[in-house]
């Protein structure tokens, strides 16, 4: 039996159904394949090896992380590099705090605001939770050339980047988000 010619098969409601193109095809499968990257990284957590695997959770690394590459700052710039609102920030912040990973300190030009910083801890365990997680990368991709390692970040940080300026964009025209008229 020949395949059916999906232009022109009816669809439930009597009208013709279009025929999917490569392209909904790719994107299909892009939508699909990262459904189930999101899976699997939460199932694993991507947590690394040994010891080390799934002690850390996503958003207190990703709190580490930004802080060691940026060095200390306050809640609201913490929350605005993140994308996410300043409540959230602090409450992901506290028990990082509690656990002696960051340490709360008086602004130096105005010691009324508080800065946030990592400690010494919060340095030896990042750089522990890096380790682990990099040694899963390294085994993940085991089989895969250098220049397809790159690929895939570039493309992987292409990918959240754009998905972080939609995301950006829409809370922006959002009503209540301060960017009206005074």
């Amino acid at each position: 039996m020949p395949p059916q010619d999906m232009t022109t098969a009816a669809s439930p409601s009597g009208g013709a159904t279009p025929e999917p193109t490569d392209s909904d095809q790719v994107l299909d499968a892009l939508q699909h394949q990262v459904a189930v990257f999101a899976r699997r990284a939460e199932q694993t957590r991507l947590g690394g090896l040994g010891q080390v695997r799934n002690s850390m959770d996503r958003a207190a690394y990703l709190l580490l992380n930004r802080l060691d590459r940026e060095g200390p700052m306050g809640v609201k710039a913490l929350a605005a590099g993140m994308g996410i609102d300043s409540s959230t920030v602090t409450r992901q912040v506290a028990p990082l705090v509690d656990t002696g990973l960051v340490k709360r300190t008086s602004h130096p030009e105005d010691g009324r605001a508080v800065v946030l910083q990592l400690s010494p801890r919060g340095q030896t365990r990042l750089d522990e939770v890096r380790e682990s997680r990099r040694e899963l990368m390294t085994q993940v991709t085991d089989d895969w050339t250098a220049e397809e390692r790159e690929t895939f970040c570039t493309l992987l940080t292409r990918f959240n980047l754009a998905l972080a300026a939609r995301q950006a964009s829409s809370q922006a025209l959002r009503p209540g988000n301060g960017s009206g008229s005074a």
